[in-house]
């Protein structure tokens, strides 16, 4: 059973100055708009709990790690230590080389990172990106006027700094008895329910303004350096109906310990496989539609959960800071989380 670190007042308080959707028109913060006086009371509980640790969500970047499919390798360059004339001085520095920060290694999306089609596109003809339309009604016009260019509303720029409470579920110890869950596993909403019973948090629940956090086990195969490449070729996710709990619950970020957020079969990257079965066919990617399109929930990928399970902080005060790159999709994140370790005090 887990000792709650957040009293059932303290709960309670939080709930009456959590803010809920729907949000004004317009909106390009999403759920993080429930971030504020309510969530940063539950939080503070764990800063200031006895026994508290700090815990790094995110791996170190390095040229050798795995890398996206989807977007460019990000490659680092030392520059020679110089010196500055007429001092005692001396400097180190580096420079990107080339790929995408915002899209490779632990990352947070920006809402404006997906979009959707009123119709499935066939690949024949030209892309129709004057039809897409992004959270809360924007259209593409609005959105990234110009196709090449970087996004003008719901860019990463515009994400709010993710500092609240978080719910950790770990679906390879009370899932998978242990084991990291098979590559396509689904993780559905009743999976949660069932997460939540077992690690002691049924009645205080996923709360408005929470980071939900969910390990899967398949950061096992986050290797650096990137030998087997595998990790990046499958693995578990979310169902489609967790995703729609996650906006009932009013989460405002999600992140698993896998490449995708989405669950991905073997093979169904090269068309070889299907998608998860509670996927719109026309949606193979219908995670991260739902929660960028439609909920207006941040996600990160590649998350770091490990430690964090391993040692069954179940909640805890996290903070999540993306940089504020002007138009991007996304950033690379440093995410830390700050709670009392529950598997060595129970």
């Amino acid at each position: 059973m887990a000792i709650l670190i957040e009293s059932e007042e303290i709960i309670a308080r939080s709930r009456d100055l959590t803010p809920t959707a729907p949000w004004p028109a317009g909106d390009e913060r999403g759920m993080a708009n429930a971030i504020g006086r309510g969530t940063w009371l539950r939080a503070a509980q764990h800063l200031a709990a006895p026994r508290a640790k700090c815990y790094e969500l995110s791996h170190p970047i390095s040229n050798t790690m795995p890398s996206s499919p989807f977007g460019k390798p990000l490659k680092f360059q030392a520059r020679v230590t110089r010196g500055i004339k007429n001092s005692r001085h001396a400097s180190n520095m580096e420079e990107i080389l080339s790929g995408e920060p915002g899209a490779q290694g632990t990352h947070m999306d920006a809402l404006g990172h997906f979009g959707e089609l009123d119709a499935s596109w066939d690949g024949n003809d030209p892309f129709p990106a004057d039809r897409v339309k992004y959270y809360a009604g924007h259209g593409q016009a609005a959105v990234k006027p110009d196709p090449a260019g970087m996004l003008a509303k719901l860019g990463i720029d515009k994400a709010a700094p993710i500092i609240t409470s978080a719910v950790l579920l770990d679906a390879q110890r009370f899932i998978a008895d242990g084991k990291p869950l098979e590559a396509g596993y689904a993780v559905t909403a009743s999976d949660i329910s069932l997460m939540l019973a077992k690690q002691g948090l049924s009645k205080r629940g996923i709360l408005p303004g929470d980071v939900l956090y969910v390990r899967t086990g398949w950061g096992v195969r986050w290797n650096d350096p990137d030998i087997e490449k595998v990790y990046y070729t499958q693995g578990p996710g979310l169902a489609y109906d967790a995703a729609h709990l996650a906006q009932e619950k009013g989460v405002v970020l999600v992140a698993l310990d896998n490449p995708f957020t989405d669950a991905v079969r073997a093979g169904m990257l090269r068309g070889e496989a299907p998608i998860a079965d509670d996927y719109p066919a026309d949606l193979p990617f219908a995670v991260h539609h739902h929660l960028l399109t439609q909920a207006g929930i941040h996600q990160i990928q590649n998350a770091k959960l490990d430690e964090l399970a391993d040692d069954g902080v179940w909640t805890s005060c996290t903070i999540i800071l993306p940089l504020r790159v002007q138009g991007g999709a996304g950033s690379p994140v440093r995410a830390v989380a700050i709670g009392v370790p529950q598997l060595e005090i129970t």
